[in-house]
């Protein structure tokens, strides 16, 4: 992303969760069962009160996950998320006052982009790794295709409709690095705090494009 310091949280795993917590007592044992499924690159979205404290619980209860914020939206969403513990901040789009924000909050960031010349102005910025979203409602694979031969700098983690039937689709297109999605998350095994399952659902989204 744009710490060059920092390994790629896009290389961490070929499918990064989008987790959306309403009780902070599911982090860690939802972030355990994720890793140990084999994706440790955690997204946490800043779309309930209870986010920043599942943040925090991760951070601390699961050094081996690589837990970060989504949803950011603003400076207020980056100072949050990075007191609270993420290692990496995720944006549905971006302004500028947004980018500097992320860019000096020292993580990694991926900002979102659903349109070519949101693209190239990232590119002009020194940013090379982005969220494309909403993927599926953006154009999806074939339009992520399009953009490999005019940008071939710039690489993707398209989320939003991605699901266990076309990770794989996107995965083999040489400009996505990985995909987020909720499918190894069903509302009915969070509820019934189904780890196990979690588990299971995680080890094979873990196997997409190979």
């Amino acid at each position: 992303m744009s710490s060059p310091a920092a390994p790629s949280v896009l290389d961490l795993a070929p499918v990064i969760p989008v987790v959306v917590l309403d009780d902070v007592e599911d982090a860690v044992p939802l972030a355990r069962a994720l890793v140990a499924g084999g994706l440790p690159a955690i997204e946490v979205t800043l779309r309930t009160p209870a986010a920043p404290a599942a943040i925090r619980a991760i951070a601390e209860a699961v050094p081996e996950a690589v837990v970060g914020a989504g949803t950011v939206l603003g400076p207020d969403n980056v100072r949050e998320a990075v007191e609270a513990g993420a290692r990496f901040l995720v944006s549905p789009g971006w302004t500028d006052t947004l980018l500097e924000a992320m860019r000096a909050s020292g993580v990694p960031f991926l900002p979102g982009v659903s349109t070519t010349s949101e693209v190239v102005a990232l590119l002009e910025r020194g940013v090379r790794e982005m969220k494309f979203f909403p993927a599926e409602a953006a154009g999806g694979t074939a339009y992520l295709k399009s953009l490999a031969s005019p940008l071939p700098q710039a690489r993707f983690c398209p989320t939003g409709g991605v699901s266990a039937a076309n990770a794989g689709s996107y995965l083999a297109l040489p400009n996505v690095a990985c995909v987020g999605g909720t499918w190894m998350l069903p509302g009915d095994a969070l509820a019934a705090k189904d780890w196990n399952r979690v588990e299971a659902l995680a080890a094979q989204a873990a196997t997409a494009g190979r």
